[in-house]
């Protein structure tokens, strides 16, 4: 039997099914179609990690605040230099 190649989104479906607890392993293996192993395998994963949601989301937050504030100024210079060859512009 071929491997199977699961999306990160299905992943955490099956994930979060396991951590509510409202299922036996086994009962959501069969409802996805999965080795129980395998539910146990993601939900450890799941649980392992889930404080990466939170911190990716404040320095996401932070290297997009800099890139921000990198476009503003760039943006500032072009106008500048717009306006300066403009103005010499109808100089000549």
């Amino acid at each position: 039997m071929a491997r199977r190649k699961h999306s990160p989104e299905f992943k955490a479906k099956v994930a979060l099914a396991a951590v509510k607890g409202e299922e036996t392993t086994s009962q959501i293996a069969s409802r996805f179609k999965i080795h129980p192993a395998q539910v146990r395998s993601w939900k450890k994963e799941f649980v392992q990690n889930a404080s990466v949601v939170f911190k990716k989301s404040r320095s996401e937050e932070r290297r997009l605040e800099k890139e921000m504030e990198h476009l503003y100024k760039k943006i500032g210079q072009i106008t500048v230099e717009r306006d300066f060859l403009a103005r010499k512009s109808g100089l000549l």
